[in-house]
């Protein structure tokens, strides 16, 4: 892959260097312009009307939503638009028929999005367990053999870790998760736009991630589902197939779960991000970014006063690294990273307070994360500004 042609498309990366790609990503020129067009060539709304922008918006839109399927494997399954990983969770945490005493597993890795609807859930009688990391993030799969249970009704757990990005085992909690008679959801927000996916080999029963952290606009999220078992969040609009004061029937497919009308033109442009990523290659995406991942472990490992978090091995997680600076706040260090160096990073406790209590990091770390716009000069650049920020602090 050529970075130099990449950057091209994302004219923000000439202003500065974007290490938060973990929290958003950058949109490159062709998805902002598949957006534009829509809103200044042919907006209208979808599935309602027989005119002819009405069929070119219904046209762009199912063919979006078969991509962004088609790229994660799942055109088996039913994929359903979202506004984030957030919704598309709560969607799954709402559309169970819990009972009292059913159990939901999931980890203290897990950001809030992935935990707190669980959590919730307490309110009608579902127990929770959660599962302990090691210090470096990983979770030896024992951990889930001696928890999950056959009351146990779904395993609830993060691809790829927004804070540590240590990755889990998938295939094998997923075998683990089966044999209990267990659903197996995976938040993918962090891995969906760094890793090749097949829903199929991962052995998922569900899979939610988020649109605005690979390369698409906000307001867009997915959910993956394997079996159309859920009850919709929300009852209305397209999602039925007919009405009258005594009831209605849903439709039989995934408009049953998009009630009212979906974000047209952000999935058009999250449609026109998934095809930008496969014309790159999601390998080659993987290898620049374990690459990446590599040298930057290599230098904070050599800078005193920095502590890092998480594996020490490129192939055991995504382009994601915290670290903190000894006798100083991670806000304060990124603030400098800021209006030293143009380098923006995202710091706090990143939407994981659980996590960083378990770490003993009150303050949180302040987390660079890498994307396929990254450059090796930009890394270096980073260290070299993190060694003379712990010179200031000496």
């Amino acid at each position: 892959m050529n970075v130099d042609t990449i950057r091209s498309d994302f004219p923000i990366t000439s202003d500065l260097i974007y290490l938060d790609s973990a929290a958003t990503s950058l949109m490159p020129r062709q998805v902002a312009e598949a957006i534009s067009e829509y809103d200044l060539r042919y907006r209208a709304n979808i599935g309602r009307s027989v005119h002819r922008l009405s069929v070119i918006a219904t046209q762009k839109y199912l063919d979006a939503h078969d991509r962004i399927a088609s790229f994660i494997g799942g055109e088996s399954g039913t994929t359903v638009i979202t506004k984030n990983t957030t919704e598309a969770i709560g969607i799954v945490a709402s559309g169970i028929s819990w009972k009292k005493g059913d159990r939901v597993v999931t980890t203290a890795l897990e950001h809030h999005s992935n935990l707190l609807p669980w959590l919730r859930l307490r309110e009608r009688g579902v127990i929770v367990d959660l599962i302990r990391p090691d210090a470096d993030g990983s979770i030896d799969p024992a951990a889930f053999e001696a928890t999950v249970t056959d009351e146990t009704r779904l395993v609830a757990i993060t691809h790829a870790s927004n804070v540590l990005g240590t990755l889990l085992p998938v295939r094998t909690i997923a075998h683990i998760s089966h044999d209990h008679g267990a659903e197996l959801l995976l938040d993918g927000a962090q891995s969906v736009p760094h890793l090749p996916i097949d829903v199929k080999d991962l052995g998922c029963d569900y899979l939610c991630f988020s649109g605005h952290k690979m390369l698409g606009p906000t307001g867009t999220g997915v959910l993956w589902m394997k079996e159309m078992d859920l009850e919709p969040l929300l009852i209305g609009g397209g999602s039925v197939e007919q009405a009258s004061v005594d009831g209605y029937t849903c439709i039989g497919d995934y408009r049953r779960y998009e009630g009212g009308t979906p974000p047209i033109g952000g999935t058009i442009g999250l449609g026109k991000a998934v095809q930008y990523l496969e014309s790159i290659g999601m390998k080659n995406i993987q290898r620049h970014e374990e690459h990446l991942s590599q040298r930057l472990l290599n230098g904070l490992f050599d800078i005193d006063g920095v502590a890092v978090y998480g594996s020490d091995y490129p192939n055991d997680r995504i382009g994601v690294v915290s670290f903190t600076v000894s006798g100083m706040h991670p806000h304060d260090v990124a603030h400098i990273l800021d209006e030293a160096a143009d380098i923006m990073v995202r710091s706090g406790d990143h939407c994981c307070k659980p996590l960083m209590d378990l770490l003993a990091l009150p303050e949180g770390t302040v987390r660079a994360s890498t994307y396929l716009y990254t450059t090796d000069e930009e890394i270096d650049l980073l260290l070299r500004t993190l060694e003379e920020i712990t010179r200031m602090v000496k």
